[in-house]
């Protein structure tokens, strides 16, 4: 914990490694009560408390890039265990269907091939979606699950890790919006089953991974901010995939204060403004000329 002593803001991406138990908001809690008072502090895609994983928390400026992240490609690992659906489609809720049917390896294989690409998918009744303004999990826990709407989705990759009597484990690659305890649920019915996430854990969110996480109790035992910021990945870590456009100190100065500045030869569209090794901004380049979108103050 703080000892009360103002300490400077960091910037960046910190990346956490959730334990099972805790909302993800509670996790950022913990966070945002070691950077001090008045600290902006975000994340990029909510876990289940059941789910373990990375969990990207933007602090400071890092906190205006947040959207890339939204965006951003996922992996997953996940545990299905057979012969039980529940309301939830995890492990955490009530059985509402259940089956004696096992599936073989091979069967599971030659399901996989239909989950892959863009696909249709109903969401779990128990989820954040708004069902006329309501949230689905609150219909849900009164007894009044909604019917809710297939989405697209992108499965990028889907492989069987391992398989037994009981379950199997399973590796996927997904794009936004795709929700893995809906995958698991239509996995056992197209194998001919039902069943549910037994466990979940977030491998990858754009480029950080396991690699990259800290566990939330290490985090914590730093205890304070300028600590924090050892374990910080630049603010425009998420933006790599954003050309960058060089700027001297005077171009700099003047794209912060909002005035556009010349950008020759550089392709329309959004740009990543840097000054050395500082970011200075999101642009947009149109006629020969940047305009800023986004500006850091770091």
């Amino acid at each position: 914990m703080t000892d009360g002593t103002p300490t400077r803001c960091p910037h960046g991406w910190l990346v956490v490694d959730k334990p099972r138990g805790i909302t993800s908001a509670a996790a950022v809690s913990r966070i945002k009560s070691l950077v001090g008072r008045g600290a902006k502090v975000g994340h990029a895609g909510t876990l289940d408390p059941m789910a373990t994983g990375v969990l990207p928390v933007a602090i400071g400026e890092a906190t205006k890039t947040v959207s890339f992240m939204m965006d951003a490609p996922k992996r997953y690992r996940f545990g299905v265990r057979w012969g039980e659906q529940r309301d939830t489609d995890d492990a955490e809720g009530t059985v509402i269907e259940t089956s004696a049917h096992r599936p073989s390896t091979v069967v599971i294989e030659n399901a996989l091939p239909a989950f892959i690409g863009r696909i249709e998918q109903v969401p779990p009744a128990f989820s954040a979606l708004k069902v006329g303004g309501e949230r689905a999990y609150a219909l849900s826990r009164q007894g009044r699950p909604p019917e809710l709407a297939p989405r697209t989705v992108h499965i990028d990759s889907l492989t069987l890790i391992e398989a037994d009597d009981d379950g199997a484990a399973f590796a996927v690659g997904c794009g936004k919006g795709t929700y893995v305890r809906a995958l698991a649920r239509d996995i056992a019915r197209a194998a001919g089953t039902v069943g549910h996430v037994s466990w979940l854990h977030r491998a990858a969110v754009g480029p950080f991974t396991d690699e990259d996480a800290n566990p939330l109790d290490k985090l914590v035992a730093l205890g304070h901010s300028l600590a924090l910021a050892e374990s910080l990945r630049p603010v425009d870590a998420v933006l790599a995939d954003i050309p960058a456009l060089l700027l001297t100190a005077r171009e700099a100065d003047s794209l912060r204060h909002g005035q556009p500045v010349p950008a020759p030869g550089a392709a329309p569209g959004r740009v990543r403004a840097v000054a050395g090794s500082r970011l200075v901004a999101l642009a947009e380049v149109g006629a020969g000329r940047a305009r800023p979108l986004r500006v850091f103050n770091m």
